[in-house]
């Protein structure tokens, strides 16, 4: 056989080689963000929950009735029987 006969052949099978390489690189990174992935979205899961138990609970302590029970109770305030407008003048 001639040089150029096992040339093809090699060259051939060094391409195929080489994209079995490629093949196999790309399902592992894909496997990687596949995973990466999943673990995001989980992650993205538990902080909604958790955002909608912070609104839950910021809608709580903001609520007039508890405002009001603690001014009065804890902190003496009591609502001013007149209403008077006070200007300072300079």
């Amino acid at each position: 056989m001639k040089r150029g006969e096992l040339m093809v052949p090699l060259m051939l099978a060094t391409a195929v080689f080489a994209s079995a390489l490629v093949v196999i690189r790309t399902k592992h990174e894909n496997r990687a963000l596949v995973s990466e992935l999943e673990s995001l979205r989980d992650e993205h899961e538990r902080l909604d929950m958790e955002w909608a138990q912070l609104q839950l609970e910021e809608a709580t302590l903001a609520h007039n009735n508890r405002v009001e029970k603690i001014a009065t109770e804890q902190l003496g305030m009591t609502e001013p029987s007149d209403y008077v407008i006070v200007s300072a003048d300079r």
